[in-house]
């Protein structure tokens, strides 16, 4: 994947996630910043971070449960660490955080 292609697709979802959320039942404030950066703030104070990392053409995720790296297998965005895919663990960091049950959809 090009850096380009890469930066593309990386917004492509920011967006798709922030559009998801505000969808979604979940009670909580989301900011796409520039540069690539989605700031999730819940009502508790706790934060998710969802954000590209152009060196590695990652997707990174900071949240309460830890730091976790999603790379695009061609077809999804998929952890490095146990292969879960994005959405699906959005889905689990933003309903433990917010305390409501939370299902995210890629499109």
């Amino acid at each position: 994947m090009t850096e380009s292609d890469f930066n593309n697709s990386a917004a492509a979802t920011l967006d798709r996630i922030a559009q998801a959320l505000e969808e979604s039942a979940a009670q909580c404030d989301c900011e796409l910043k520039d540069g690539g950066v989605l700031d999730i703030e819940f009502a508790d104070g706790s934060r998710i971070i969802v954000n590209r990392h152009s060196a590695a053409r990652e997707i990174w995720v900071a949240a309460r449960s830890g730091g976790f790296h999603f790379r695009h297998d061609g077809a999804n965005w998929v952890s490095a660490r146990d292969g879960s895919e994005l959405f699906a663990a959005l889905s689990r960091f933003v309903s433990q955080q917010s305390g409501v049950a939370v299902i995210l959809r890629s499109g």
